[in-house]
């Protein structure tokens, strides 16, 4: 569907669960080169690699700390080197450390945002480096709808997604003018692991607050990130995409 990523070099950061491993593997069916980090999960990430390049598929797994510069550095220099260029860089990796905000341990805090927020800064910087040398590349966030509303007990998440969408505006504005588009998602409450643990009663307390009146896939996020890396998103940039069926309207 989107030809134009076909042989494109891709960085996609925490991509082997949910949403990542979802835009890793829609990617990699679109023929992008697509290379994904991990933190620690050597197995769970060669498995991805091996079903890819079994399929035929370019794809390949680093393990990385986005939350350390001198990594993010290091991986962009090794992809530049290994593929000639890189076209997109997805800053998905995250984690959290949810806590009611006045007991939150400083560590939960500055682990949060040293990872999403700090972690998607470092990874761009370095990779944007490399991209205003090219006639086109594209940065993507994913952030999320915690960083659009409220969200108790999310304090440092919020803040570190908020921080995410401040990020693509400004960033937007400043390399425009190098061919770099830089937008970002906010997927709501989507089919991932942390959803499927949830309990019958408060699964359908969830949907009944979702005006779709279901969650979303990983495959709907997957192809919004497609859209938005492809040709056909070439005009848009300093944008957030919200994907969580109306819940944030």
């Amino acid at each position: 569907m989107y030809s134009s990523l076909k042989d494109k070099t891709v960085i996609v950061t925490g991509g082997t669960r949910g949403i990542g491993k979802g835009i890793v593997d829609a990617l990699c069916q679109s023929g992008a080169k697509v290379i994904f980090t991990y933190r620690s999960n050597e197995a769970l990430a060669r498995d991805i690699e091996g079903s890819n390049v079994e399929a035929g598929r370019h794809c390949r797994g680093v393990q990385a700390d986005v939350s350390d510069p001198a990594q993010c550095q290091a991986l962009v220099d090794d992809v530049v080197t290994q593929e000639g260029n890189l076209y997109a860089l997805v800053n998905n990796a995250g984690i959290t450390a949810d806590q009611a905000f006045m007991t939150m341990p400083a560590e939960n805090w500055d682990s949060v945002i040293g990872t999403n927020l700090s972690g998607s800064a470092y990874m761009t910087q370095a990779a944007l480096k490399q991209m205003i040398h090219q006639d086109c590349a594209k940065v993507l966030f994913v952030s999320s709808v915690s960083g659009l509303q409220a969200s108790a007990g999310q304090a440092n998440y919020s803040a570190s997604k908020a921080g995410l969408v401040g990020l693509t505006k400004t960033l937007s504005h400043e390399m425009a003018r190098f061919g770099v588009q830089v937008n970002c998602i906010a997927p709501g409450f989507i089919r991932t692991d942390m959803v499927e643990q949830m309990n019958e009663q408060a699964m359908k307390k969830l949907t009944k607050m979702i005006p779709a009146r279901r969650v979303g896939e990983v495959s709907e996020v997957a192809k919004a990130t497609l859209f938005l890396l492809s040709d056909h998103a070439d005009y848009i940039t300093g944008q957030t995409l919200v994907i969580d069926g109306g819940l944030s309207a």
